[in-house]
């Protein structure tokens, strides 16, 4: 990190890149945030593929309104020919359609405590689609890529301020993962073109990777041959343990499993209420490092192993689930997920100052009578 990062990190520091931790009440500031942007509701995970209305949402800023006509994407800096391409010239090149599960790598600060101030997920910072699009190495395949670059830059067309410095969004991905050939340029969702929301007309998807490495509304893409400082790399998207701490970079998602609530919910509280007998408890699993080997379903402290499903691709979550006799009463019922890699759920979360990689187990409280 360079001394000018350290000073940035510095002077935004009161705001904590949206405010200082906290154990009250959600603020007007997070409310609003929770406004614009939107979580896939659970149930929702009974889908393979989630409809674009329900798959997850989080813009930085205003969402930009785009003519497609007009557009050119821009490829440059460290390539031996610098190219500009309309979205009809795209469309012509080689595609692929690859299913993706994408994650917030917010998804459930809301529930660390003291609370990190910002957009107040829970647990459903979620959803999986199926992207099309051209494949990035086959683009930077056509520039050229110089031998000395490093990492590659992408900017969206999304402008606004954050922690005091006004920006575009923008990420970097090492010369290495931008050059996996399952990274997608998407100019399609779910065999659509993308929705507004979603990054019209094309976008970055990084499979595996959490969502912020995904940038949206994509206008430029600049081979550099030194690191990335941009806010969105060097400030935010870090896991650290106070404002000064200069933290390591958020990559791939931790592994993690949901269920669907079952049952009915009260309106309110969105408690769960079911009738005694046999209910069928199910869900989704996912991870970025590797894929799902395991899964246990906890009723009421017992560990139980579900049947695991198969995903679509190698980067989407696969189903899970449980046959369960619900008896009278209260119980407890809690899902974990273990990868590849040996990698499980915690049963309690590790806590950091920017609320990010919360992947603790789900817990769901449920009245049977």
């Amino acid at each position: 990190m360079t001394k000018q990062i350290s000073r940035r990190r510095q002077s935004v520091k009161p705001t904590a890149h949206a405010g200082e931790p906290t154990h009250g009440p959600l603020t007007a500031e997070e409310l609003q945030l929770a406004v614009r942007n939107h979580s896939m509701p659970l149930e929702a995970l009974r889908e393979d593929t989630t409809p674009p209305g329900l798959h997850y949402v989080l813009t930085h800023f205003d969402i930009p309104f785009i003519d497609a006509d007009a557009w050119h994407l821009r490829i440059g800096g460290a390539v031996q020919r610098a190219v500009e391409i309309s979205l009809r010239a795209l469309r012509r090149d080689p595609a692929i359609s690859i299913p993706v599960t994408l994650e917030c790598a917010g998804n459930g600060r809301s529930l660390l405590h003291p609370r990190p101030m910002s957009q107040p997920w829970r647990l459903e910072g979620v959803g999986t689609a199926e992207w099309t699009g051209v494949p990035l190495a086959y683009l930077l395949a056509q520039a050229g890529v110089d031998d000395d670059a490093v990492e590659v830059v992408f900017t969206g067309a999304d402008a606004g301020i954050q922690g005091g410095i006004r920006q575009k969004y923008a990420r970097s991905l090492p010369i290495k993962e931008a050059m996996r050939p399952d990274v997608v340029l998407a100019y399609e969702m779910n065999g659509r073109e993308l929705p507004p929301q979603h990054g019209y007309p094309l976008r970055l998807v990084v499979p595996g990777w959490y969502g912020m490495a995904s940038v949206k509304w994509l206008e430029s893409i600049q081979v550099v041959t030194h690191p990335f400082e941009g806010f969105q790399q060097a400030v935010s998207y870090r896991y650290q343990q106070d404002a000064d701490d200069a933290g390591t970079p958020v990559s791939r998602i931790r592994v993690r499993s949901l269920m669907i609530p079952p049952g009915i919910p009260d309106f309110y509280t969105r408690s769960r209420v079911l009738s005694p007998g046999p209910v069928m408890l199910q869900g989704r699993a996912w991870s970025g490092q590797g894929s799902v080997v395991r899964v246990e379903v906890g009723i009421d402290g017992k560990w139980v192993p579900a049947h695991l499903g198969h995903p679509a691709g190698p980067f989407a979550w696969c189903e899970w689930t449980l046959p369960w006799v619900a008896d009278r009463g209260e119980h407890e019922l809690a899902c974990r997920a273990t990868d590849a890699t040996g990698l499980t759920q915690p049963l309690e979360q590790a806590w950091n100052y920017q609320g990010m990689g919360n992947n603790v187990v789900q817990r769901v409280k449920v009245s049977v009578e």
